[in-house]
């Protein structure tokens, strides 16, 4: 995925532990509804799940990631299919796409304005813009609890470390028109997910999601981390025995002017 964090992806981690992030968006491909034939690309397409599934209603899709570890992992897995190692910012198309598409990779681009301008430019007028991202107060819980956990290390606000892009509807709505974008539907809702079983689930959840802010601390200092942010959340995020994140999402659809 595209991120401004310098973050490095644990692609094999992510599929075995977090293939909910594919899983709950395939009704999102179902409202990109792709025809036969469409040129599509699939900006921060990760392991390549949601474009396989693109690619299985007969279009011809394109499937983009900025980090190399998931692009291998997407080549793996769909040996026939088109991957590139390309990032939001500098992809451009060869011909006018029919549509971009897009799941939990929008908010890893903190220049969005550099993103719409590509996405903009690279479809033709009414071509679709369908994606899904983190919206307003996405894993508040969980960002509050660490941006704790940093200030008691010393780490004040304004050097932590601003890895994710969490727009409100009306404020993504607005870059969206001032783009050249109609917006035809746009969704904020809360989406409390259950994380993979097991009492560390949490913690996996922060190596593979929030290592921007751990950067800097030792490794024995990262578990102790990862140990006061269960501590700080586990009353409202830990639930039957199984430890959930406070998702909410932001889900559009757009079409080019």
């Amino acid at each position: 995925m595209t991120t401004d964090a310098g973050q490095q992806w644990d692609a094999a981690a992510y599929g075995q532990r977090f293939g909910f992030v594919a899983q709950l968006a395939e009704d999102l491909v179902g409202l990109l509804d792709p025809q036969p034939g469409e040129r599509i690309v699939d900006l921060g397409c990760g392991t390549g799940t949601l474009a396989a599934q693109i690619a299985s209603r007969g279009a011809d899709v394109l499937g983009i990631d900025a980090d190399p570890a998931m692009i291998d992992a997407a080549r793996a897995a769909y040996p026939t299919l088109r991957f590139e190692v390309v990032s939001a910012y500098d992809f451009t198309a060869d011909a006018p796409l029919d549509a971009v598409f897009s799941n939990a990779a929008l908010h890893w681009m903190t220049r969005p304005e550099d993103v719409l301008r590509r996405v903009a430019a690279a479809l033709r007028p009414g071509g679709r813009f369908v994606a899904e991202m983190g919206g307003g107060r996405n894993t508040e819980l969980v960002s509050a609890a660490i941006r704790d956990a940093l200030a008691r290390r010393g780490i004040p606000p304004e050097r932590q470390a601003r890895p994710w892009y969490f727009p409100t509807p009306a404020e993504y709505a607005t870059l969206l028109e001032r783009h050249g974008f109609e917006v035809r539907a746009l969704w904020h809702f809360e989406r409390f997910t259950p994380l993979a079983p097991g009492d560390h689930a949490l913690a996996d959840w922060l190596t593979m999601f929030a290592s921007p802010f751990t950067g800097d601390l030792t490794a024995e200092d990262r578990a102790a981390f990862h140990a006061e942010v269960e501590d700080a959340t586990r009353h409202a995020l830990y639930v039957d025995g199984r430890w959930h994140v406070d998702y909410r999402r932001l889900r559009f659809v757009a079409v080019r002017i």
